[in-house]
């Protein structure tokens, strides 16, 4: 599948660090070859990187590693395709614009049955299933306010959690969406996150041999979330997702997590049920006779 990463802070900081070993599983360290991106907000503006070529591979990957660029909220993503061929389009996150603001996506898993779900004014670039998804999300969204984004951020999430519990219910759902303010986060199969704050110490990379003193480049106030499909450090305590449920950032901190479909999305619960329903072979019991 694919691979996610997000970073949500309360104040500017740089990606480096955690995007060094994340472009690693862009075809070195994982086999997310098809594709890479990254989104850095400035304010309501989110500025894009997409290749769909391995993040490993690429000088525009060490560009962003060589020149920090400091951002309150940052999505990416490594891409290994399912649906959809290896192109610029289809390349995660997707950009749209509701409300005067960037809204950016990022999606791992595979949604078989979204193009039921028919689209009225959003209109996808490319193939995949991902951007049809987040089509739809949109749009359900600007009909659930259409006076626009709503000042009561907590129905903006609830409403996100239950568009989330859809598409999971029909797929394989994880997600990462942001809106220039939040970071939300839906766990469907796998996702974790790390909150670091004061005191700040020492982290190393899983898929490097680079370390970091946190100490030397943050204040006492500072409040940094990363979350990741898979942890990015070896020697941090990373809080692991229930599938089903939703996180929203804001200020570096978890600020709620909300019940988004069932206790596992469909595509696994389908695998279960569909090895718990595979019929076994009869058995045939050789006899013999005896000689009385």
């Amino acid at each position: 599948m694919c691979e996610l990463m997000g970073m949500e802070c309360n104040v500017p900081t740089d990606i480096v660090f955690s995007f060094t070993g994340f472009a690693l599983r862009g075809g070195k360290t994982g086999p997310h070859a098809d594709g890479w991106g990254l989104a850095l907000y400035e304010g309501k503006y989110a500025r894009s990187f997409l290749e769909p070529t391995p993040a490993c591979e690429s000088p525009m990957a060490a560009f962003i590693r060589d020149n920090p660029i400091k951002s309150l909220l940052a999505v990416a993503h490594v891409r290994k395709k399912t649906r959809g061929r290896a192109s610029l389009e289809n390349t995660h996150p997707f950009k749209r614009t509701l409300w005067g603001r960037h809204w950016v996506f990022a999606h791992n898993g595979t949604l078989p049955f979204v193009r039921r779900h028919k689209l009225r004014a959003e209109h996808p670039v490319g193939e995949t299933d991902s951007e049809h998804a987040f089509c739809w999300m949109l749009e359900q969204l600007r009909a659930a306010f259409p006076a626009g984004y709503p000042r009561d951020a907590r129905r903006l999430w609830a409403t996100i959690a239950e568009l989330g519990g859809v598409l999971g219910g029909e797929g394989k759902f994880n997600f990462l969406l942001a809106d220039g303010r939040h970071l939300y986060a839906r766990c469907g199969t796998k996702l974790c996150y790390i909150a670091r704050k004061a005191p700040f110490g020492r982290a190393t990379l899983s898929d490097a041999e680079l370390q970091i003193d946190f100490s030397a480049f943050t204040t006492p106030r500072d409040r940094v979330a990363v979350v990741a499909t898979v942890p990015l450090t070896r020697d941090e305590t990373w809080h692991e997702g229930r599938p089903g449920t939703m996180w929203v950032f804001r200020g570096g901190q978890l600020r709620a997590t909300l019940p988004s479909g069932a206790a596992a999305d469909n595509a696994e619960r389908a695998k279960s049920s569909r090895a718990r329903r595979k019929p076994q072979a009869k058995r045939h019991t050789k006899t013999t006779r005896r000689a009385a």
